[in-house]
């Protein structure tokens, strides 16, 4: 006789497990301890065998009569339902392994320790705002190129097409990552290039005409904030380092003996020296007197923090200055870069290399801190004596011009 809901209601539980049988091999287990559990018993390969379907009323009457019908299917093709429900459960857990977000928290807990906390936190929040949500369980092997483009476009339809860019950048080094570990045998990113909007690379406004420089190098002189955000002002220019960099600067990685500082560049997470001039050690001397028992070189208002990353510019705009149009903290780079090399003739492969810049030799080695120190601790002094001609009005030759001008000496 098959059974009925209210019959499965009404039943009480026994000393012995009791059995509710309603047919075809189905049955409801009910425990001493009253839970009900639906089983399937079956035969297959001459062997008896059960399935267990589900508790009760988690899983209905109706629903373990489907799960009967669903075993009797797959017994009809001679296929073990026991057997597939494992073959299925491996399966599932192979997708999870696999899938796109697993593949991609692999890729991120084995390489990001070697990358700035910054740097990995702003790859971890892109993927998990703009990418898991939409193919993060996706087996990694099933998405194609143009569910990856939906993606992206949907990044691009709010008008990030920054963030579009970098997210397609991260997706494909996940997929490489996959490739590599054997989940996948190719990148779909490779397929999307160009499907992108191009990016208009706006590059930081900067000062590079020296007379213009001199301007600026009074005018920060003439600052009339606090004392800590002038020193940084001062050194700026000298250090031309990321701004990031200039503010988070701590005192333990500062000789002012040996005047040196050495630091891991926030983008690349690589080891760099700043060889310091003369002038950058005594500011920084005077500096001690008031922040060298704390932490950072150059602390904000909470002394236990770094100075604001909006410090630096905030100074420019009080001096006058436009940070859109005419220079940034930012912007002392380029002017470094530039009148280091047309002004004073250093080779552009000395100046990349303070400027931590990837340039490959003809050995391949991106970036090597050791690499023309001499050189460099020589140009940043020079750098440092040409500022303070600028600031103080006086003419100064270009090192080229001055070579030029003796040749025609002596001829």
């Amino acid at each position: 006789m098959a059974l009925s809901d209210s019959a499965i209601r009404k039943a009480k539980p026994a000393d012995k497990p009791l059995r509710l049988f309603d047919g075809g091999g189905l049955y409801l287990e009910i425990s001493p301890s009253g839970s009900k559990l639906w089983r399937l018993k079956y035969r297959f390969a001459g062997k008896e065998k059960r399935l267990a379907l589900g508790i009760y009323p988690d899983v209905s009457l109706a629903g373990a009569r489907e799960g009967r019908g669903e075993a009797r299917r797959l017994l009809a093709q001679e296929i073990d339902p026991g057997e597939h429900r494992k073959v299925q459960r491996t399966a599932q857990a192979d997708r999870a392994t696999n899938s796109f977000e697993a593949v991609a928290r692999e890729w991120l807990a084995k390489y990001s320790p070697r990358w700035a906390a910054s740097h990995s936190e702003k790859i971890i929040k892109r993927l998990g705002n703009d990418v898991f949500p939409w193919i993060g369980g996706r087996p990694i092997a099933d998405i194609a190129p143009p569910e990856v483009l939906k993606v992206l476009n949907r990044i691009e339809g709010r008008g990030a097409h920054d963030t579009a860019h970098r997210a397609l950048q991260n997706c494909g080094q996940v997929f490489r990552y996959g490739v590599a570990t054997g989940r996948i045998l190719s990148d779909p990113c490779r397929d999307l290039r160009g499907a992108l909007r191009p990016l208009k690379h706006a590059h930081f406004p900067s000062i590079t005409e020296p007379v213009t420089v001199a301007e600026l190098l009074r005018a920060i002189d003439g600052f009339k904030g606090t004392f800590t955000v002038q020193c940084a002002l001062r050194v700026a220019p000298m250090f031309f380092v990321r701004p990031g960099e200039l503010r988070r600067a701590e005192w333990v990685h500062f000789d002012l003996i040996k005047g040196e500082w050495r630091y891991l560049v926030t983008k690349t997470n690589t080891e760099h020296l700043v060889p310091l001039a003369t002038q950058a050690v005594a500011i920084l001397k005077d500096l001690h007197a008031l922040t060298g028992q704390r932490r950072y070189v150059f602390p904000g208002r909470d002394p236990k923090k770094p100075m604001s990353d909006a410090a630096v510019n905030a100074a420019l705009r009080r001096m006058g200055y436009d940070t859109r149009t005419e220079i940034t903290g930012h912007g002392f780079r380029a002017m470094a870069r530039t009148i280091l090399h047309q002004e004073l003739g250093i080779p552009p492969e000395v100046i990349e290399h303070q400027l931590a810049h990837r340039v490959p030799d003809v050995l391949g080695t991106a970036y090597n801190r050791t690499k023309f120190v001499k050189e460099r601790r020589k140009m940043m002094q020079q750098w440092a004596d040409y500022l303070d001609k600028l600031k103080a009005g006086a003419t100064v030759i270009p090192l080229h011009d001055q070579a030029a001008s003796l040749e025609s000496r002596r001829g």
